[in-house]
């Protein structure tokens, strides 16, 4: 390593330090020459006259706010002057900027479409009384293909009726169907016409005769969605033969089914000329579909709406009813009563109690254990209980068992859109019924208690050693009423058997508590 004094370098270095007014020596090393450092000297200079100028602009900012009328306290205070124009110009302008909140949908939002028909008017209009409600400032429409004899009491009772207007321009060439589909798959449309703008209707409800709706359901449902958009919102057929003949992407109007304003607004416009694009289909729905297509609107399945393509004993599909609202019930001319031993019009009306108690709940399933007889219960609020001796699993009691028939009036598992379980015959595995006898609230505690009573049929004996639900004559739910049911995460409601004696069952229904879980013990 070199020294200091032997580096040229250095000595160049020390003597321009020490003389900076002598020229600097040449150096007769053969190195490179250095570069000036007259640009370093105006660097610094620059940086330093950009800084003082920063710092004489801040004092003077700073002495400029004190001497003004502490603009800075007014601004701090500002939402606290209360007589000030200013304030009040601002709040007015937060409030204009804000906009206004959009009410939740209720049933004055609504205006119901009903398919009729003059020969079927005089029982069918029985069915739309149990569920319409002109004192709730329900609005609804029946269409109607000839004139019909209406009544002082029907008058109060029953929606205005409309005659629909004339489809004979239009063509229908299906051989095997009739042409009042094409009359029936513009209610939508002309129902629009009627309300003439009225900006207070958010959804129009398309639905038959022998539709029945549970209405405070149907409001939860369509709350879920956004009424200034595009909706078409259903369910298909339990039919998987029906869905395929047609389609499992048709909302089915037996069941009803629901559209947006701005969508019935557009089907409107081009519904007529899109009707004549087909002649060939056969009913309503599908004309309707078509249409939605060409628009471009897929159905929005909702699986409470119920279109019944099935025959026989509705009780396998209530009893185990999906987890959603039960949003509506059709093809009840075709189906046995849901209650027995009194007619389809009487065992409705029996609904008509625990739909006004807790209609959010309304045929939800339940189940649960009794260890001690060793018994599986099936609780469907406001319909039926079911005990079974021994312990079947959730999945089975969840799965409806096989009452009915389908549309085609054969016994074939494969023709649902849906898992079925075949009906037990084994008369130690055969469930015993409690239907729905009465439903009150009790003021005390604010709970529903709602009563079953057992239908008792013939048997054949079992030979099973255990208790037998025979004995039984009722069973007691109670219940917390939970309008807000369906604003949570779609899950069962949890039973817990309270008090089991030889003639009598007493079951708690409710929200499942934290790691309950419906478990048999085998």
């Amino acid at each position: 390593m070199k020294t200091a004094q032997n580096n040229p370098e250095k000595f160049i270095w020390d003597s321009t330090a020490r003389h900076p007014s002598a020229p600097p020596p040449i150096s007769t090393a053969a190195t490179p020459s250095k570069p000036s450092p007259k640009p370093m000297v105006w660097l610094i200079l620059l940086i330093s006259a950009t800084y003082l100028i920063y710092t004489i602009k801040l004092l003077s900012s700073t002495h400029t706010a004190n001497c003004d009328t502490d603009i800075f306290a007014a601004r701090r205070h500002f939402p606290l002057v209360g007589k000030s124009n200013t304030t009040t110009q601002f709040t007015t302008f937060r409030q204009q900027q804000s906009p206004p909140e959009n009410p939740k949908t209720g049933l004055q939002h609504i205006v119901f479409g009903i398919a009729a028909s003059a020969k079927l008017w005089g029982r069918r209009k029985e069915y739309i009384k149990l569920w319409y409600k002109p004192q709730d400032k329900m609005r609804a429409i029946v269409w109607l293909d000839t004139p019909v004899e209406t009544r002082g009491n029907d008058r109060r009772s029953l929606p205005p009726v409309r005659i629909s207007g004339d489809t004979s321009r239009f063509s229908y060439t299906n051989k095997k169907g009739h042409r009042s589909a094409i009359r029936i798959s513009r209610i939508i449309s002309e129902t629009l016409r009627l309300i003439d703008d009225d900006d207070s209707v958010r959804w129009l409800v398309m639905g038959d005769d022998d539709t029945v709706f549970v209405t405070d359901n149907l409001v939860r449902v369509l709350n879920k969605y956004d009424h200034n958009g595009y909706y078409y919102i259903g369910s298909s057929s339990e039919s998987h033969l029906q869905n395929i003949y047609f389609s499992y992407g048709m909302a089915y109007g037996g069941g009803g089914f629901a559209v947006s304003y701005p969508l019935a607004k557009e089907i409107e416009k081009m519904q007529d000329k899109c009707i004549q694009r087909y002649p060939g289909l056969y009913g309503s729905d599908d004309r309707m579909q078509a249409c939605m297509s060409e628009l471009g609107v897929p159905l929005t399945k909702e699986l409470g709406f119920h279109q019944y393509d099935v025959h026989g004993d509705l009780f396998g599909l209530l009893a185990a009813h999906p987890i959603t609202p039960l949003v509506s019930l059709h093809h009840l001319d075709v189906v046995d009563p849901i209650f027995p031993n009194v007619t389809r019009t009487q065992a409705l009306k029996r609904l008509k109690i625990p739909t006004q108690l807790d209609s959010a709940a309304l045929m939800q399933q339940s189940i649960c254990y009794d260890k001690v007889n060793g018994w599986s219960i099936s609780v469907s609020w406001g319909f039926a209980v079911q005990i079974f001796r021994g312990v079947l699993s959730p999945r089975e009691m969840e799965t409806p068992s096989r009452t009915f028939l389908n549309w085609y009036k054969k016994a074939d598992y494969k023709a649902y859109a849906f898992n079925t379980r075949p009906v037990m015959r084994n008369p130690c595995e055969m469930p015993f019924v409690f239907y729905l006898s009465g439903a009150r609230m009790e003021s005390r505690t604010n709970r529903t208690v709602s009563e079953y009573s057992q239908h008792r049929v013939p048997r054949t004996a079992c030979k099973w050693e255990m208790a037998d639900p025979a004995d039984v004559d009722g069973v007691v739910v109670y219940k917390n009423p939970d309008p807000n049911l369906w604003d949570r995460s779609p899950r069962r409601n949890c039973c817990r058997v309270v008090k089991s004696t030889k003639n009598n069952l007493v079951v708690d229904v409710g929200l499942c508590k934290e790691g309950e879980i419906s478990e048999g013990v085998k």
